[in-house]
């Protein structure tokens, strides 16, 4: 059965940073409603909103202390029951960022635990160990996963920061608890859940079993019965450790569990392998076209993933894998049709469709992401260079996703009053990269992403064609997509180099470039830096 969620593009809105409207310096809720015209122009179908929730913010809203309430900085529920309605009215659902597999130390159920309250003890993973920490396990963020409390032998389980403390996924009641933190959300008509880390929720510390653990799915199975059978809703799993041969685990409906999963196989090919993502190493093009295409040929035509490049935890794109300082529209054209075109759910990171970039930084007092500061203390404990220290967080940091949208050239770039200071950096680039600038130029990549989002609409070849990569020099990256009796050729030159293909198709016509060039003979053609176009061939 096809689902609206396969066939529609997703936009990522990191709130602090997308709109402020009550001019306090911090993007808000009223804030992405006064944009949602913008969006409709764009063409999305679902925002995927980064956690609105009330918290206390050390990991920027992923620590929650109340599922049910808005985090006063972005505003009330009213405001929130607001967006909801008027999103629905231009045909945009909204789907919540769900973070269960930890709370706040500021959540009610935590507080009681370290009260002494037995019962909400259980919603937690506390051991008690006279010899020390229970065990060797580390925090994703640096140092150790137990935190012991002060005044007691007991130790206290976080895979995160030490604020975030994970919870008991056998106990329950806390998976009771988390069914109803569902059924509020959709009874105010939120269209679906993306669930942070979910992978991580069957965890067994003492069998140091972290990912994937043995409950996992069980527990996915359960909420499906609990909260998502008969619902029209969509849910997203992010799941690092997943493969194509274990998605289906998770989004094959006979096993109803979720709907698709968010997969990062692709970004780590510029890590160094089993070691940091702070750890670099340049991209190798031939990995790049392996893995994607292992996602497109290797899952089951019943399983489901999602596209991406950019998200609020990884580096821009343009940044990262294009060319921002010789070829910033044609390498930022290039990586969005090379991956729009392929099967799956794209998801858009906000700016990414204005070919925003990263931001350079060289002192701490410029970091706001509590993984970056880890780092940076870490390291230099260790002794490390500066300039290594600020070459990693510069390429990798997550603070990079995180500067306020570009909106037009004022002095805080239209993201909030000029006489306001922001919360965090604005890009200086900001002056020319800007949504004001970008659809007052036809040629512009907004326009681009907008084309793609519509093409996908117009053609089920793109949502449910089969993929086939094609054999060519390292640098070009070239697939067909086919369905019923319709075949496209994609060809992108992934290179800052003129690069020359030759493939025996004749074609029919051009479906979309990002040079104004003839693709009548592709027997030979040469294609100039990052120049990539899909035809329809024979």
């Amino acid at each position: 059965m096809k689902q609206w969620w396969q066939q529609s593009v997703f936009y990522q809105i990191y709130p602090r940073s997308f709109q402020d409207s009550n001019q306090d310096g911090i993007g808000d809720i009223k804030g992405i409603t006064a944009r949602l015209p913008y969006l409709e122009t764009l063409g999305i179908d679902a925002i995927w909103l980064s956690p609105v929730f009330t918290s206390p913010n050390v990991d920027n809203g992923y620590d929650v202390s109340d599922y049910c309430g808005i985090m006063p900085e972005f505003g009330t529920m009213a405001d929130m029951e607001e967006l909801i309605a008027a999103a629905k009215k231009v045909g945009i659902k909204i789907i919540m960022d769900l973070v269960v597999n930890h709370t706040s130390n500021e959540h009610p159920w935590f507080k009681k635990a370290l009260a002494g309250d037995d019962y909400y003890k259980n919603y937690y993973i506390f051991r008690s160990d006279k010899n020390g920490l229970p065990n060797d396990l580390s925090s994703f963020f640096g140092g150790s996963a137990w935190e012991k409390l002060p005044t007691t032998d007991e130790y206290y389980f976080h895979l995160f920061a030490k604020e975030q403390p994970d919870l008991n996924w056998e106990n329950p009641a806390v998976r009771k608890e988390v069914w109803q933190i569902m059924n509020f959300w959709l009874k105010k008509g939120v269209g679906g859940f993306r669930l942070d880390v979910i992978e991580l929720i069957g965890k067994i510390p003492d069998q140091k079993i972290i990912g994937d653990g043995p409950n996992l799915h069980p527990y996915l199975q359960e909420m499906y019965q609990e909260v998502l059978a008969g619902q029209d809703v969509v849910t997203i799993g992010e799941t690092g450790s997943v493969t194509p041969l274990t998605a289906p685990l998770y989004t094959d409906p006979k096993r109803k569990e979720l709907a698709m999963v968010f997969q990062f196989q692709h970004m780590a090919l510029d890590e160094v392998a089993k070691t940091s993502k702070w750890n670099l190493k340049a991209l190798d093009i031939a990995e790049l076209k392996t893995v994607l295409s292992q996602w497109q040929t290797d899952l089951p035509p019943e399983a489901w993933n999602s596209l991406f490049w950019s998200n609020h935890d990884q580096p821009r794109i343009l940044s990262r894998w294009g060319n921002v300082r010789d070829y910033p529209t044609e390498s930022s054209k290039m990586l969005a049709i090379l991956l729009h075109m392929m099967r799956g759910t794209p998801f858009i990171y906000q700016g990414e469709e204005l070919g925003m970039t990263n931001q350079y930084v060289d002192d701490i007092s410029q970091l706001d992401d509590i993984e970056s500061i880890h780092y940076y203390e870490a390291e230099k404990a260790k002794g490390t260079s500066d300039d290594a220290i600020w070459r990693a967080i510069n390429a990798k940091g997550r603070d990079n996703a995180r500067t306020p949208m570009q909106w037009n050239s004022s002095q805080n770039a239209g993201f909030t009053r000029e006489d306001v200071t922001p919360w965090y950096n604005i890009n200086p680039n900001h002056v020319t990269i800007n949504a004001e600038n970008r659809l007052q130029n036809p040629e512009s990549i907004f326009y681009t992403y907008q084309q793609l989002i519509q093409l996908r609409k117009d053609y089920p070849l793109i949502v449910w064609g089969d993929y086939h990569l094609l054999d060519t020099d390292e640098n070009i990256f070239a697939y067909t997509r086919s369905y019923e009796e319709e075949t496209w050729l994609i060809c992108a030159n992934f290179s800052s180099q003129n690069q020359t293909i030759s493939q025996p198709y004749t074609a029919e016509k051009t479906i979309i470039a990002n040079y104004a060039h003839d693709y009548d003979k592709l027997d030979s053609l040469t294609l100039l830096p990052y120049e990539t176009f899909v035809v329809q061939v024979k």
